[in-house]
Parts: C-alpha cells; sequence; structure tokens
C-alpha cells in the first residue's frame, strides 16, 4: 500500500509539472510578446518556487518541521525579491513622464495630403522632369528637400525610404552618395572618416552651402543651469567638469551624452572640441538616434543631470519637447536672429554635397536652390538662408 501511495504522489507531481510548465510556458510568451521581457526571470523562479514547493508538501518533506518550512520561504523570499528588482525598476522608468522625440517622418512626405511642408507663394521658375536627381540626407533637413521636391519635381509618390528622395541618418547619407546610391545630400558638413572614405572610391565631395543653422546644448528642463561658456562645453566633454555644481548648478554629476560616430551632430561636437581630447562616452550614455538622445534628457526622475546636443530646427521645429530647454552659450540664445547676425558662436553652414562637381539636373536644381527662390524657401521652412546674413 505504502508504494502505491508513493507511486501515486510521483505521477501526481510529474502532472503538476507538466501543468505548471504549460502556464508558465504561455505566460512567458505574453510577457515576452509584450516587451516586458524584464519580468522572465521573476516569472521562472515563481513557477520553480510553487512546483518544489508542492512536491515537497506532497512527500511530507515539511511534516510538523516549521524550520524547514521557516529556511524554504526565507530563501524563496530572497530569489523572488532578487528577480523583482529589475521589474519594479522597469516599472519604475516607464512612469517617468517623457515627451516622444523621435519624429514622424510621413508627416513631411512630399505630395501627400495635410503634409506639413511650407509653400511659396508664387509657381518656382524651375520644373524637372527626368532624370530626377536622386537625393538623400540628414533627419533634421528632411522637411527642407521635402518641399523643394515637392516644388520642383513632377508629382508622384516619394516614398521617404525607397523612392529618388529618400531621408537617413547622416552617416547612412554619406554612405550612399559616396557608393553612388545618391546624385546629392543634404547634410552637415563630413567627418574626416567620411571624407577619407570618399578618397578611398576616388571620389573627391562637393560642398555647396545653402543655409545655416546653430549646434545647440540641451539640459533638462528643471535643471537651475541655463547657459554655459565655449570653455565649459569643451570642459564637460573632455572629462574635466563633471559635476553641475562647478558651472552654477546643483551638485550632481554630470552625465554627457554623445551621438555615434559619424552623425552630423557628433562630428559638429568633434569639430567644437578643436585640439581638446573628448572623452569616451560609456556606451549606454551613447544615444543611437537624434529622437533617443533628446528623450535620455528629457527623463528629469532617471536623466535630470544630463546634457546632449543636436541642431535648433530639429529641437524646435520638429520635435517641440518641452521636458528639455537649450542653453545660452556665452550668453547668447540659439535663434533664428542671433544665427542670421552671426552671434551666437556655433552657427554653422549646411549643405547640399555630390561626389563631384554638380553636371546636368543636379546643377539646375542646386543653382535654384541658391536663387533668390529657393533662398526664400529655406527661410520660409524654419531654417535661416544664406542671404538673410547679408
Amino acid at each position: 500500500m505504502g508504494n502505491k501511495s508513493y507511486l501515486w504522489k510521483i505521477v501526481v507531481s510529474i502532472f503538476v509539472l507538466l501543468t505548471v510548465s504549460f502556464f508558465t510556458f504561455i505566460l512567458l510568451f505574453m510577457v515576452a510578446f509584450s516587451g516586458n521581457i524584464h519580468f522572465i526571470p521573476f516569472i521562472i523562479s515563481a513557477a520553480v518556487i510553487i512546483y518544489i514547493g508542492y512536491v515537497l508538501v506532497l512527500f511530507d518533506v515539511f511534516y510538523k518541521n516549521r524550520k524547514r518550512i521557516k529556511i524554504f520561504w526565507t530563501i524563496a523570499g530572497i530569489i523572488l525579491v532578487v528577480c523583482l528588482i529589475q521589474p519594479v525598476y522597469k516599472w519604475f522608468d516607464n512612469r517617468v513622464p517623457t515627451v516622444d522625440a523621435e519624429v514622424n517622418i510621413y508627416q513631411y512626405e512630399p505630395f501627400t495630403d495635410e503634409n506639413k511642408l511650407v509653400q511659396l507663394e508664387n509657381e518656382p521658375t524651375l520644373k524637372l522632369e527626368e532624370p530626377l536627381p536622386k537625393m538623400d540626407g540628414a533627419t533634421a533637413l528632411y522637411p527642407l528637400y521635402a518641399a523643394i521636391t515637392e516644388h520642383v519635381y513632377p508629382e508622384k509618390e516619394y516614398n521617404p525610404y525607397k523612392s529618388e528622395v529618400m531621408v537617413n541618418q547622416t552617416h547612412e547619407a554619406y554612405t550612399n552618395l559616396i557608393f553612388g546610391k545618391t546624385d546629392m545630400i543634404f547634410a552637415a558638413g563630413p567627418s574626416d572618416a567620411q571624407i577619407n572614405q570618399a578618397e578611398q572610391q576616388g571620389i573627391k565631395l562637393h560642398l555647396t552651402p545653402i543655409g545655416k543653422e546653430a549646434f545647440v546644448f540641451f539640459v533638462n528642463n528643471k535643471n537651475k543651469v541655463n547657459r554655459l561658456s565655449l570653455d565649459q562645453i569643451k570642459g564637460i566633454y573632455a572629462g574635466e567638469i563633471t559635476n553641475w555644481s562647478e558651472v552654477g548648478g546643483k551638485d550632481d554629476s554630470i552625465r554627457a551624452f554623445q551621438r555615434p560616430q559619424d552623425s552630423g551632430s557628433q562630428t559638429a561636437l568633434q569639430r567644437l572640441m578643436g585640439d581638446t581630447r573628448l572623452m569616451e562616452a560609456p556606451t549606454e550614455d551613447i544615444a543611437t538616434g537624434m529622437g533617443g538622445i533628446i528623450n535620455e534628457v528629457s527623463r528629469y526622475k532617471n536623466y535630470k543631470n544630463a546634457i546632449g546636443y543636436t541642431f535648433r530646427y530639429y529641437s524646435n521645429e520638429m520635435v517641440k519637447n518641452k521636458e528639455i530647454k537649450l542653453l545660452e552659450i556665452d550668453g547668447v540664445a540659439p535663434t533664428r536672429e542671433t544665427i542670421r547676425n552671426n552671434t551666437y558662436p556655433i552657427a554653422s553652414e549646411f549643405y547640399i554635397v555630390t561626389a563631384g562637381e554638380p553636371t546636368g539636373n543636379v546643377k539646375e536644381l542646386i543653382d535654384w536652390v541658391l536663387s533668390e527662390e529657393g533662398q526664400a524657401l529655406v527661410e520660409k521652412a524654419g531654417y535661416v538662408s544664406l542671404k538673410s546674413g547679408e
């Protein structure tokens, strides 16, 4: 009779194991599908503890032995608490209010209903026909060259990712140009690596300035620091200034975000640093996208000590993130007026870049962008035209 009872307990324990495993698998699938993978260790640990606890009770291991019960639940409790640390942190992190800094590119797609592109009052004097120049460029300049497209290209679909008019991050746009996938790109100046890459392909990049823009630094809106000097910026990104109290803020370490190598804004930072050595940023402090770096700084509870950088138009006109504020540099705020009168110290030109001297329709388009009509479109789109500072 005892053997039958023992055998029955084994059968029951196997059935319970299969049942717990089945429901655990379903729960894990649901958690993974919803993107909450940080709950997986807790779910697995809870399932194992439930099963082991049931088996121990089934086989009378705890029978009249409170010490064993206490030891088991103490160990189980410690395991569950440890496994809950990350889910609780993620839950808290997700509750921090943030502003979505990634831009819906399709709202600037040419010839679509209710897009956000600006229009000139009169019909443009240039209308291009096939073969149409293939364009690419940085996200921050897409509203401009999409508007150019809508003015001078024939009306049809121009999908931002698979047409004659594409949008990418700066380093991808340069790669596409260098390897002949596009005829022209709208971007900030190239990095040394991009210049070298072009030279290795026997190409000399030709830069045509078409407007001016401000390179800006920003902090969380609740940071009491409103302005920094160029020397302080360099000190922060050289790793020499490490606490906000050193520049008039609270006693809190500075978390200085950077962008990936060869991105437009990272190249701008490297140019700004000049001979001052740029510190190596921890991997977790390198934001992958222009929107990503803005989002990281905007998280007050987690990243109230952060500083980041971008271009004025992207921050003010495309993202409009109220959780961050742009800093004055050397006492001058980054506005269209200070870019126009050259008082903001980190204003620079942006370009149409071609592989060699532009010819044909590419040259016609560039000439039109530099014309009074084209420069008026640059200005109306929210950038600063070359002619505005004359």
